[in-house]
């Protein structure tokens, strides 16, 4: 701790690193402001009562920085640029065009980052009409009329071009990666309210349970912190080469394998396929057909987040999905043949096939260990309403997740920007 006020002392003594800051600081007082100006004709208490039963739509109001529990004009905030940017990133596997693209340095991530601007466009006008239905079904937003689908489509799509721009404004002169510090405030900002609301709601008998909820968030930011940051160091060893008078490698290095290599994506694919039960659940069994409803209350029956089969699939899927994206994005063959090209091995293995499939073998093991972490950190909501009696929770694990990758990531590029200016004086 004592370190992190020395960091923000530096930084804050640095007038290019103190404007940055500030730059940050007024961006993102400006997305609070327009997280709280409301779209009209919207029924907020039952909207509320809406997302505090669905999982799917709260997972959505954290990717969207809490203006989707508003509906405000940024109600979909930064959901279809994240949809966009996962789109590509499989894309690129897909095609081995924008693999070569993203390898163009500069020049190919300014492409990429065009494609998914251009794609995002698309997708808020989808996610806009999907979002009135949904809304329009449960009697939150009036019955259909052309001017006021018009006019959500319209804004809704532009709050997120706008809160886009927002983003890259940060990214670009502030601190930090834009996007997830959006995501980061959109999440701090309702804490606050989360946590008054629940104090004053609980009474004595829950103050244990509410302590030991306390405990518990506590220790899931504790082991966030350890997974996120934790790594397998494969030692690699460059052989001698000599070329003309002088003498190259012979040096050793490490290759660091994270344990979460995927992040919270695994989280967002699972959480999509698990909650589509539910939602054509709800669509039938308001249909006239006894058959239908039959089925369509089946699906919310089983389907129920309260219930073990959910929870228990959720786990399954959360899993395999770390596993699907971690083999999408960690290429053993490629990164073997790099470290090959550059005179490199691992002591004890020989370069080409049985260096991939030591590769694969340690990715395997570490990868389970992500998985399972993830997995708990998906149902962590359940597990702790099961031990503390609190039928809300304040911020659930994947919340945690985020808050704790963007604060760690904000720091190291403000340290980076320290050692930058550092390195400029020494020059």
């Amino acid at each position: 701790m004592q370190n992190f006020f020395i960091l923000i002392k530096n930084a804050w003594k640095s007038p290019d690193i103190r404007r940055k800051i500030l730059l940050t600081i007024v961006i993102l007082v400006i997305f609070r402001i327009f997280a709280h100006i409301p779209l009209p004709g919207v029924d907020r208490q039952e909207l509320a009562r809406l997302f505090s039963q669905n999982q799917f739509l709260s997972l959505l109001d954290i990717f969207s920085g809490g203006t989707l529990l508003n509906f405000s004009i940024l109600a979909l905030g930064l959901n279809p640029y994240i949809n966009a940017s996962i789109i590509i990133q499989l894309l690129t596997v897909v095609f081995p065009k924008l693999e070569e693209l993203r390898k163009e340095g500069e020049y190919g991530r300014e492409k990429i980052n065009q494609y998914i601007r251009f794609l995002t466009l698309p997708l808020s006008v989808i996610q806009s009409i999907g979002m009135y239905t949904v809304l329009r079904s449960q009697g939150i937003v009036p019955a259909f009329e052309p001017l006021t689908l018009i006019t959500i489509l319209i804004t809704m799509t532009a709050g997120t071009i706008v809160v886009m721009w927002l983003g890259e404004l940060i990214t670009e002169y502030g601190i930090g990666n834009g996007i997830s510090i959006l995501i980061f405030a959109g999440i701090a900002g309702r804490l606050p309210v989360a946590i008054g609301q629940a104090v004053s709601s609980s009474s004595a008998e829950l103050s244990f349970s509410f302590l030991l909820l306390g405990a518990l968030g506590l220790g899931m930011i504790v082991a966030t912190v350890y997974v996120n940051e934790a790594v397998r160091k494969v030692t690699i060893n460059y052989a001698r080469r000599i070329r003309g008078n002088k003498i190259y490698g012979g040096n050793m290095s490490y290759l660091p394998l994270r344990i979460n290599q995927a992040g919270v994506i695994p989280i967002i694919f699972a959480v999509s396929i698990v909650l589509i039960p539910s939602l054509i659940g709800g669509y039938l069994a308001q249909a006239s057909d006894s058959l239908l409803s039959s089925i369509g209350k089946f699906f919310l029956f089983v389907f129920d987040p309260n219930k073990p089969i959910y929870n228990v699939l959720y786990f399954l899927l959360v899993i395999g999905f770390t596993y699907f994206y971690t083999a999408l994005m960690f290429d053993p063959k490629k990164i073997s043949g790099e470290i090959q090209k550059h005179g490199g091995f691992i002591p004890g293995i020989r370069p080409g096939t049985p260096t991939i499939q030591y590769l694969n073998y340690i990715i395997s093991r570490i990868t389970f260990a992500g998985a399972i972490f993830l997995g708990v950190i998906a149902i962590f909501p359940t597990l702790a309403r099961g031990v503390t009696g609190f039928t809300t929770l304040l911020i659930g694990g994947t919340g945690v997740l985020i808050i704790v990758s963007v604060v760690l990531e904000t720091i190291k590029s403000i340290e980076a920007q320290l050692v930058m200016k550092d390195y400029d004086k020494f020059l």
